[in-house]
């Protein structure tokens, strides 16, 4: 019988940032036009789509912090992250809740961002 992966961990987005300064890896899984209106600029973008095809793009060996609009399909990728053995983190409430905390965004032509 396999081993249920621990639960994925919720986190705000200031913890989340926190989390990156010290080294995490954070994963926007949002769709292209998401990413290009405005994403954080620490982040790497894999749409959740095509994350079990690019697995090795994404870091074992430090903790991931997932990222979507409003945290459903990055809790559902960090769940599938977890079960592949990784540490990973949810941001709870997404971009949307990255936004309102005043956090960074830029668009994808390095402008100023926004959630959409």
């Amino acid at each position: 019988m396999t081993p249920e992966p621990p639960p994925v961990a919720d986190v705000d987005p200031r913890e989340a940032l926190r989390l990156v300064d010290a080294g995490a890896f954070l994963l926007d899984v949002r769709e292209d036009d998401e990413w290009e209106a405005g994403h954080a600029p620490e982040a790497a973008h894999i749409a959740m789509g095509l994350v079990a095809d690019r697995m090795d793009e994404v870091p074992s060996d430090r903790t991931v912090v997932c990222v979507c609009r409003v945290g459903g399909r990055s809790g559902t990728v960090a769940a599938a992250l977890a079960a592949a053995g990784r540490d990973v983190r949810n941001v709870a409430g997404g971009m949307l809740a990255w936004e309102q905390d005043g956090l960074r965004l830029v668009a994808g032509d390095g402008g100023a961002g926004r959630t959409i």
